[in-house]
């Protein structure tokens, strides 16, 4: 939603960041996208169907949730609804520099970097050798692209 609204539609990086991010709209997607407790039902149904994709597909979901539920300061997200809509507040963040956010950010992308470069010695073929690539690429550009637009 924020590229959408950032690279489709010009919108100002501060209207995104400080007013869009927060609606009563992008919260509804946020509460839907960020729920362990929906998460988990979808990776209980994708056990019992023993369906590989959905069970690598949720599981992954909750891997990331599990990460991104510490690094949320006041930007954090319900991540226990539809049970709660309480808002866990942490000292930590990912990206604000009030909470640590660069130290925080360079800790998790050389993390992801050290994890690409194993998959990397790891897989030699081709495709693999792409996709790799490809996360490389996710992990370098945001923070470029995030420099350049404040």
């Amino acid at each position: 939603m924020a590229c959408w609204h950032l690279f489709v539609l010009g919108t100002d990086p501060q209207t995104v960041f400080g007013q869009l991010y927060f609606s009563d709209s992008w919260m509804r997607v946020f509460r839907v996208d960020n729920s362990f407790v929906l998460w988990g039902i979808g990776l209980g149904v994708a056990l019992w169907l023993r369906s590989g994709w959905a069970i690598a597909f949720t599981g992954a979901a909750l891997l990331h949730l599990a990460f991104d539920f510490p690094l949320h300061h006041d930007d954090g997200r319900p991540h226990f609804w539809p049970i709660s809509d309480w808002v866990f507040e942490s000292p930590y963040s990912y990206w604000d520099r009030m909470h640590h956010g660069q130290f925080v950010g360079l800790i998790e992308v050389g993390i992801c970097l050290i994890l690409l470069g194993y998959l990397g010695y790891r897989f030699k073929g081709t495709m693999a050798r792409i996709m790799i690539a490809i996360g490389v690429i996710t992990q370098i550009v945001p923070g470029l692209m995030w420099s350049a637009i404040f």
